[in-house]
């Protein structure tokens, strides 16, 4: 399916989320609170926009390594000639030693794995004592009245869309199932901190279409 949607996933991306796709990744970039000089890795990295966005903000004292199972992903990241260092891999089995990284993303993916624990916990097994473990992805809004206009969205216009400009009409029905059948906020806590993170907590963005969830990996 992401083979398939690779060559417009960005542009989808930033037309169904009327170009809040940006402001999302950039906010979960100064999450972190970033020095310049850390080793940081980008599980299920896709097309490489993440990563990119922290490359730029660390430079080049830094290093940004972005992992994907998607072969055609990988080579759209490349295209996009980022600095990223880009490894084909499961994030359920991270090609790297314990306490590698300072700390860590994953941007729109954990819809995505069969087993969201598997990931977060491979996760943190790679990242050092005390580093973060972020995750963005997409939630369900709070407000009563736009709940119901984003449910409309989801299911009538977006898979219009999507199936018109990427010829892929599965994936835009997937798309919007798997958002609606995603852990809440706190449920997804709860696995984060089953997975050896500390100190989790959630922020909504854009009315809590998406959250940033944040972990500190502790001793369990």
């Amino acid at each position: 399916m992401f083979s398939a949607i690779a060559d417009r996933y960005d542009l989808l991306n930033t037309l169904l989320s009327f170009h809040r796709d940006n402001h999302w990744r950039a906010c979960t970039v100064s999450s972190l609170d970033l020095k310049g000089d850390e080793v940081v890795l980008d599980v299920a990295t896709g097309t490489g926009k993440l990563a990119h966005e922290l490359q730029g903000k660390i430079g080049g004292k830094g290093k940004v390594v972005g992992i994907d199972f998607c072969r055609k992903m990988l080579d759209i990241a490349t295209i996009n000639k980022t600095s990223v260092e880009l490894v084909l891999a499961t994030s359920e089995k991270a090609p790297f030693p314990d306490n590698t990284f300072d700390c860590a993303t994953i941007g729109f993916a954990l819809r995505n794995v069969p087993d969201v624990e598997r990931m977060l916990i491979e996760t943190t097994r790679v990242v050092k004592m005390g580093g973060k473990v972020v995750c963005l992805e997409f939630s369900r809004p709070y407000h009563p009245l736009f709940k119901h206009i984003y449910r409309l969205y989801l299911f009538a216009i977006l898979p219009l869309v999507g199936r018109v400009i990427s010829g892929d009409k599965d994936a835009y029905i997937y798309l919007p199932r798997s958002i609606m059948e995603f852990y809440e906020p706190g449920q997804l806590k709860s696995i984060m901190q089953n997975s050896g993170l500390s100190d989790v907590s959630f922020q909504p963005l854009t009315c809590g279409v998406v959250a940033i969830h944040t972990g500190t990996k502790g001793s369990r």
